[in-house]
């Protein structure tokens, strides 16, 4: 009996590239909301708002990838690549970390279930400085201007 035939070399899904950040000032306090969606043929939408009430850095992360993945659906998103610089939204929407906060398990199971809505996800934590888009969106949406992120090693070290 032999081997079935491998299938025809068919082309990898087109991914989109989403980029999210969110901001708290204070902390807690208003909340601004950053993202940049990258399609696979050019498309690009940034977005930039802020999100009604107050709270912490951690929810203003979660709303902008919520909304940042309501944008993706809107353009006809199937496959994402997800990139944060937010270590606990990534963990916990990995599955790798829980909170016990009630206000943010609710919104990571709400964004669980967005994610369930495409046919591939990949979520990704990236350092700050690479982030730069999402993070000025989400300062912009509170009227606080660019701050760039130091580059690694780019600190002056005390001698």
């Amino acid at each position: 009996m032999s081997a079935p035939a491998s299938p025809p070399d068919t082309p990898p899904p087109a991914e989109w590239q989403l980029w999210f950040d969110g901001s708290a000032q204070p902390n807690p306090g208003r909340l601004g909301l950053g993202a940049v969606l990258l399609g696979p043929l050019g498309q690009r939408h940034d977005y930039s708002a802020q999100a009604p009430g107050n709270g912490c850095n951690n929810e203003a992360e979660l709303l902008a990838l919520g909304k940042a993945l309501e944008l993706a659906r809107e353009a006809g998103a199937r496959h994402l690549v997800l990139r944060g610089d937010s270590d606990f939204a990534v963990r916990h929407l990995r599955g790798e970390a829980v909170t016990q906060v009630a206000r943010l398990k609710v919104l990571i199971a709400s964004i669980r279930g967005q994610l369930d809505g495409f046919a591939s996800t990949r979520l990704e934590w990236v350092p700050r400085h690479r982030n730069p888009d999402a993070d000025r969106l989400s300062r912009a949406a509170l009227g606080l201007p660019d701050k760039p992120a130091a580059w690694p090693g780019t600190k002056k070290r005390r001698r």
